[in-house]
């Protein structure tokens, strides 16, 4: 009698499901994983090999859904802008009172923010080393230039402090919002919507008097 038989099916079945184990990714799924990397350390010191180690896959694997390192990173820094793009499209910053299209705007940005913290905290840490980053700043200065146009707006009809200077109010409000990626983590007491109703009416109003009606009910973020 040949134990070939038995042999070989047992071991066939043990390919396939070490097969099964492993783990299955979508473009998605792996983008989550890459931008994690990027994140942790750095964009230009990750390997694909490293990111293959962080996914539990080969590096031809990841060459099944991306053609290269930097093509991974542009599918990221683009989520992270369009969704950005998307804000200025909406009605309410296209239409009514300029105070009322920058609040509207500086809300929406936090929320997008949060919505997408990975991609937008890559976003915001690119330094131009590579044709995608250099793209993704462009970009992103654009919308700081609309961001400053809005503000130069607002100012216009007298609905910013006497004295500050748009460009700089601009700055100021687009660096507070910016921040919120470095501190702000997922999962504590106060949510996205809260969140950007109370930056929006700090950057607007401060941190005194009216601001604190359009702050009452929040308490606190989740902080590390």
């Amino acid at each position: 009698m040949s134990i070939c038989g038995p042999i070989l099916g047992d071991v066939a079945d043990r390919v396939r499901g070490a097969a099964n184990k492993r783990p299955r990714y979508d473009p998605d799924r792996l983008l989550e994983v890459a931008v994690q990397q990027f994140i942790l350390r750095g964009y230009e010191a990750t390997s694909m090999a490293q990111l293959g180690k962080a996914a539990g896959l080969g590096k031809s694997s990841i060459y099944h859904h991306f053609a290269s390192k930097e093509a991974i990173l542009h599918r990221a820094l683009s989520r992270a802008l369009d969704a950005l793009f998307a804000v200025l499209e909406e009605e309410q910053a296209r239409l009514g009172p300029p105070p009322a299209r920058l609040e509207h705007l500086l809300r929406r940005t936090v929320e997008v923010l949060v919505d997408e913290l990975p991609y937008v905290t890559l976003l915001l840490r690119v330094r131009g080393n590579s044709r995608t980053e250099l793209w993704a700043l462009e970009r992103r200065r654009h919308f700081d230039r609309e961001v400053a146009e809005l503000v130069a707006a607002t100012a216009s009809t007298g609905g910013l402090r006497q004295g500050l200077e748009p460009g700089l109010g601009a700055r100021l409000l687009l660096g507070m919002v910016n921040s919120i990626s470095e501190w702000y983590r997922p999962g504590g007491p106060l949510s996205a919507a809260d969140l950007a109703r109370m930056a929006a009416s700090v950057g607007l109003h401060g941190i005194s008097g009216a601001a604190r009606a359009g702050a009452a009910g929040a308490r606190g973020a989740k902080i590390d």
